[in-house]
């Protein structure tokens, strides 16, 4: 077969290297915005000008040859030099514009960033903001996500981070619960109640303290039990707001239900610790330069959390 001019090969290469980076004809279309099948032309044309298979086809996975993982690597580059050339030329003049890929906790992005972001949509008409709420840890390169808000203390070695904002965790309970069963004096006390938790694998539960007053003691650990365990603090929080038990909550999911008293704080000269991190972060994979509209959309986020959080 006469080779084709390697321009007309553009869309077939970049294809390709979209299929590696998302491991499955599904998940590259979608990335692309293409159906399966142009997807899988794509890939069948390539081999076949290639004279070599490039990609090895299973009922479960996708995986590149040798040869596809070679091709994959050298243009790997090429590609990103591309995108960073023209998105450089598309951000330097006018309005800020295009799409920005953000994920972020369930509970902050709910009760806290959703309420904001209006704000920033408002004020740049030319820009679309497509938000993940997932409490899972998403890879932002192979999923395509242009920033990550974390609230984590291990952040990724790859990526550029700043702080948003602190948090802290408090332990907190409806106030029919406490008028049933009573307020706990000290985080021992916590043993004789009904405790909503996070499952935490294997590992009995139970939750770490810190005293405020030194003369308290250091750190306790507490054994806890109760009807309700959940790996997501928005629904801890409504299970506590049922009168099921006591709950520890990052400040940004509980803020709310406190301030309208529909839950009270537990044991207040005590800290609890090592429930969630001390902190959110904006996290972005290393690119330079940062396309504006990202940088924009970080610099707002934390301009608009520079005060802390919305308590209504």
């Amino acid at each position: 077969m006469k080779n084709p001019k390697i321009e007309t090969l553009w869309t077939h290469l970049h294809w390709l290297t979209v299929l590696a980076e998302q491991g499955s004809f599904t998940r590259a279309a979608e990335r692309l915005a293409v159906s399966k099948a142009a997807m899988s032309q794509k890939i069948k044309e390539i081999e076949t000008l290639a004279g070599v298979p490039l990609v090895q086809r299973t009922t479960r996975s996708v995986r590149l040859t040798e040869a596809g993982l070679r091709l994959v690597e050298e243009l790997r580059q090429p590609f990103a030099q591309i995108k960073q050339s023209f998105s450089g030329v598309c951000d330097s003049v006018g309005p800020l514009r295009g799409a920005i890929r953000v994920t972020a906790p369930v509970a902050f992005a709910r009760q806290q960033m959703v309420p904001r972001i209006t704000g920033f949509l408002r004020a740049n008409p030319q820009v679309r903001v497509q938000l993940e709420v997932s409490d899972r840890l998403v890879s932002l390169t192979r999923e395509g996500f242009d920033l990550a808000i974390r609230h984590s203390d291990s952040l990724p070695d790859t990526h550029v981070a700043w702080r948003l904002c602190p948090t802290k965790t408090l332990a907190v309970a409806a106030v029919d619960y406490i008028r049933r069963h009573g307020m706990p004096a000290s985080p021992a006390e916590l043993e004789q109640h009904q405790c909503l938790y996070y499952p935490r694998g294997g590992e009995q539960p139970g939750w770490r303290f810190v005293a405020d007053n030194p003369a308290m003691g250091g750190e306790v650990r507490v054994p806890v039990s109760g009807p309700f365990a959940t790996n997501n603090s928005e629904s801890i929080r409504d299970a506590a707001l049922d009168g099921l038990g006591i709950a520890l909550l990052p400040d940004f999911s509980a803020q709310q239900a406190l301030a309208s008293g529909r839950l009270i704080e537990v044991l207040p000269g005590w800290r609890p610790a090592g429930a969630f991190a001390d902190a959110l972060y904006v996290v972005r994979p290393y690119a330079s330069p940062v396309p504006r509209t990202v940088a924009a959309f970080g610099s707002y986020l934390r301009g608009a959390f520079a005060d802390g959080f919305a308590a209504d």
